[in-house]
């Protein structure tokens, strides 16, 4: 439905009045959570079905997408317990995909083309999504799975802002007007920071496949362990995709040095593991069968210094005759070393949580330790990797 909204045609001229703004955005807002709800609950559905032993309901599973959603936008379920605080980062992209191409929509078809214009676009589409999430709270919420509305209300109006801002800044142009503004080479900053953080991500997701692989027999034990027929695994592996990045960010802390926790009882990180009770998730099988730090949560501390070369990298190359030489570059490649170990504390914050009260109050890597670790090892490589980048492109 968004996608159709962007092709309708704009209207303009002096005596034709714009489309009206808050409909566009109820509708829009409408069509990224109907779209995103109907794909999860039809996926819920087929799985469950396919389990003869009968698994939920149809409106069970509903209700079960329903909180997935609001667990991917920030939001807290209290299952008894405790409190269930855990984002599953896969979905809470999607979303915030949909609520950007919504932006782009209204400031498509609205001709926005100020700052003033895009911020109350902005406002009344997180309005129209916030108040969405809280109608969906409230009809999820039962004895068994309390919603916080409060934290929910919160974590929707932030993504929703970040998102929405964004779709509508970069399709008016305000983005690219703020970004000229700006001193010094924003863009070569800005896109060094993001290569270097999708490097650092796609290298953790990849020693989190290594882990897993290393104990398929683990991995297999336990999900025969849980019993069910394949539409239990594969329901079980869906979750698992959901949290990937959770994982990649997990691991992040384990190779800038803090490590991770899952619960009270297991920390892993280079300077020893210590093991405890863990959630029956069949891709924790990736963790250390014993108290020896394994091979590869060695070898992940190089993934830092490899996303601060590849962020240093792209800034010397991206700079521009009127961006400066090399010690400007390198300085700027310091500058987003720095960003991104922001970036990665903010990561580790958002893909952490908590699985209820007590042993598991604390799941994911330490947020400020792991932002300072990555920020001191990625800028000293970016520093390096910019100022030569932007030495051999002068020649």
């Amino acid at each position: 439905m968004v996608s159709l909204l962007a092709r309708l045609p704009r209207r303009s001229g002096a005596d034709q009045s714009p489309l009206p703004l808050l409909w566009l955005a109820v509708a829009a807002g409408v069509a990224v959570s109907v779209a995103g709800l109907a794909g999860l609950g039809l996926a819920l559905v087929v799985v469950q079905t396919l389990d003869p032993s009968g698994g939920l309901g149809t409106g069970e599973s509903l209700a079960l997408a329903g909180r997935l959603w609001l667990l991917a936008q920030g939001g807290e379920l209290d299952i008894g317990s405790g409190p269930l605080v855990l984002a599953p980062l896969l979905l809470t992209l999607g979303i915030a995909w949909g609520l950007s191409r919504a932006g782009r929509v209204l400031a498509r078809l609205q001709g926005l083309d100020s700052g003033r214009d895009v911020a109350r676009a902005t406002g009344v589409l997180v309005v129209v999504h916030v108040l969405l999430t809280v109608v969906l709270g409230v009809a999820v919420d039962d004895a068994g799975a309390r919603v916080g509305l409060l934290r929910t209300l919160v974590g929707a109006a932030v993504l929703g802002a970040v998102a929405v801002g964004w779709g509508a800044a970069r399709e008016s142009g305000v983005l690219d007007a703020t970004l000229d503004r700006l001193p010094g080479a924003p863009r070569p900053l800005f896109r060094g920071v993001l290569v270097g953080t999708l490097t650092a991500l796609a290298l953790c997701a990849a020693v989190v496949a290594i882990a897993v692989a290393s104990d398929a027999h683990g991995y297999a034990t336990l999900s025969r362990s849980l019993g069910g027929a394949a539409a239990g695994a594969l329901g079980l592996l869906g979750l698992e995709v959901l949290l990937l990045p959770n994982a990649a960010a997990a691991v992040l802390g384990l190779a800038a040095g803090p490590g991770f926790s899952v619960g009270a009882g297991t920390l892993v990180s280079v300077h020893g593991v210590t093991l405890g009770a863990v959630p029956a998730l069949p891709m924790l099988a990736a963790l250390p069968d014993t108290q020896a730090v394994p091979l590869i949560a060695f070898a992940s501390q190089v993934i830092p210094a490899v996303a601060g070369l590849v962020a240093g990298r792209t800034v010397g190359r991206r700079f521009g005759d009127e961006d400066g030489g090399s010690v400007v570059a390198g300085l700027t490649g310091l500058l987003a070393g720095v960003l991104l170990g922001v970036v990665s504390g903010l990561l580790a914050w958002v893909a952490g949580g908590s699985l209820g009260n007590g042993a598991l109050a604390d799941v994911g890597a330490p947020a400020l330790a792991t932002g300072i670790a990555v920020a001191a090892q990625s800028g000293i490589a970016a520093a390096i990797a910019a100022t030569v980048a932007r030495w051999r492109s002068l020649g």
